[in-house]
């Protein structure tokens, strides 16, 4: 709860100075934008080892083996970096850019998901046979 408050404080501050400073320098309440989101991210961060922890911890009580699970985190990681990607360039009123951006992110997603694609496959022919 507590570090929602902070990245709320920090969101609504940088989202007030972004508005005073994008009617004389656009340019620079963008660089504002993004340097708030990175501290966003920051603090976000910390929780994030405590869910890959769990993450690895569930897998090793299910049997499940890391490389099946390395995928899975890489999809998230590409997912998150692709949605902020993408509204950082909206923002810059880049669209265009931005679509060009979702659409490989897709494509690599779908590209890191492959070794789950493969690893069901091999599952499903050996509850076949």
């Amino acid at each position: 709860m507590e570090a929602m408050v902070k990245l709320a404080a920090v969101g609504v501050t940088a989202v007030v100075l972004s508005a005073v400073l994008k009617k004389n320098t656009p340019e620079l309440a963008l660089l504002l934008a993004l340097a708030a989101g990175l501290w966003i991210l920051a603090l976000a961060a910390a929780g994030l080892g405590t869910v890959k922890a769990l993450m690895e911890e569930l897998a090793r009580q299910a049997g499940l083996s890391e490389v099946l699970l390395e995928p899975v985190v890489k999809t998230v990681a590409l997912s998150i970096l692709t949605k902020l990607t993408v509204e950082i360039c909206r923002s810059a009123g880049e669209g265009g850019v931005a679509a060009f951006v979702e659409t490989a992110g897709t494509a690599l997603a779908l590209l890191t998901a492959l070794p789950l694609v493969r690893a069901v496959a091999r599952l499903m022919g050996e509850l076949l046979t």
